[in-house]
């Protein structure tokens, strides 16, 4: 007699009943997260990429006197011909600094530098490629001139009191010079979270360390390394743990205590030697979630004592994508940043790709201008998610939706880039 065998689901079902979207898993993340309620005041030029603990306002008005925007000569609007040219004596020069300290009356004018405070009467700048220098005193001035040109005007960039910088800013080059023309020279910013990290496998093995049959080298610490090393948080780096309950409990109770973020990667699937997830429900809360993408499909988020705890999958692929689509916006809410809407952009897909509707893929692929203006991408080879180079090589994905097909050569497609630059 025939025997069948009732299939269990797995990672080869191109979905299932009971796994969860990758939109709803960074739902249930982020709701669970609030920022950290601790800052630290920096010197303005340690801030560079630091999150704004609270908002920037202007001290004063920017520019803080009606200034010249050009080289050129100030005169009275009143006094300028309707037609043809006129006649302007020279009473004096103002300079960025050194303001002209008289009046100016009909028929005189001013000598004016860029930046220089517009004197007193005078509210026209006529640059000195409109006019003819007849002497070191005298100018004349044609017609078509208008009150106002060329004069930046009090407070026109900044208000006094307005926000300059909003809380949740992440501080770049260009803001540390608004800041510095603000006279600002420490800023209150967000500290940054701690985040302990390790390894489990009875097969990993440090760099340096011989390798036994069925043994390899943890590749997984080093991309979470120089992943959270881009997020600018404190990093503890806990090894590589072995598959042992009472070690993996010591481990990750020691790192929850020091740490705000607690992160894996293997042992979360369902296997014999898979630990962490029993040991989470026994020492913290645990959401252990079927995530309906590829790769990464299994995934637990929880907590233990105050720190959030993610156990990634162990495939190293799997372990940078989920970083990405789960880690890193956790940890940009924690960290207080201001949350953008992931940058998505459109390409012409230069691969063919098979895919069944059911799962969000996450196609690791290059992205590149094409000579006519479009953006192109291609895949960088095979895609399994225990080919790391597919992540060396890329440097976006290209992000294939749930309810997507196979792609053919000239599709347009979605593509997500690692960096915005």
């Amino acid at each position: 007699m025939n025997k069948t065998i009732d299939k269990q689901p797995s990672c080869n079902d191109a979905t299932e009943t009971a796994a969860i979207t990758v939109d709803v898993a960074v739902q249930k993340i982020l709701q669970q997260i609030e920022p950290l309620a601790d800052f630290t005041q920096l010197n303005l030029r340690q801030c560079l990429n630091r999150i704004l603990f609270e908002d920037i306002l202007s001290p004063f008005d920017v520019p803080g006197h009606d200034n010249s925007a050009m080289d050129g000569y100030a005169l009275a609007s009143a006094d300028l011909p309707d037609q043809a040219t006129k006649t302007f004596s020279v009473i004096g020069t103002a300079f960025a600094g050194k303001p002209f300290e008289g009046k100016i009356e009909s028929g005189q004018c001013v000598r004016i530098m860029t930046g220089a405070i517009v004197p007193e009467s005078a509210d026209v700048i006529v640059i000195q490629e409109d006019v003819n220098v007849i002497d070191d005193l005298t100018i004349e001035v044609g017609a078509g001139h208008r009150m106002h040109q060329n004069i930046r005007f009090s407070g026109e960039d900044i208000k006094q009191g307005a926000v300059v910088l909003p809380r949740g800013h992440q501080i770049q080059a260009a803001d540390l010079g608004v800041l510095a023309s603000l006279g600002v020279n420490e800023v209150k910013v967000f500290r940054k979270p701690r985040v302990s990290f390790f390894s489990t496998g009875d097969e990993l093995k440090s760099i340096g360390e011989p390798l036994n049959k069925g043994e390899i080298y943890d590749s997984n610490r080093y991309s979470l390394f120089g992943l959270l090393s881009d997020c600018d948080v404190d990093l503890i780096d806990l090894g590589v743990v072995r598959d042992d309950p009472n070690s993996l409990r010591q481990t990750l109770l020691s790192a929850a205590a020091s740490s705000d973020v607690v992160l894996t990667s293997g042992g979360v699937s369902v296997g014999e030697a898979d630990f962490i997830k029993e040991i989470l429900q026994q020492i913290g809360q645990m959401d252990f979630w079927k995530i309906l993408m590829k790769p990464g499909r299994p995934l637990t988020f929880g907590q233990i004592d105050n720190a959030l705890f993610f156990g990634l999958p162990g495939n190293p692929v799997a372990v940078m994508v989920t970083f990405y689509q789960f880690v890193l916006p956790a940890l940009k809410k924690m960290q207080g940043k201001i949350q953008p809407q992931k940058l998505r952009l459109q390409a012409i897909s230069q691969s063919n790709i098979r895919k069944n509707p059911g799962r969000k893929e996450f196609q690791r692929a290059i992205v590149s201008n094409h000579t006519d203006g479009h953006l192109q991408v291609e895949l960088t080879g095979r895609q399994g998610s225990g080919i790391l180079t597919s992540m060396s090589q890329a440097n976006c994905f290209i992000v294939l939706p749930e309810q997507s097909g196979s792609i053919e050569v000239g599709d347009r497609v979605e593509v997500e880039l690692f960096k915005l630059y």
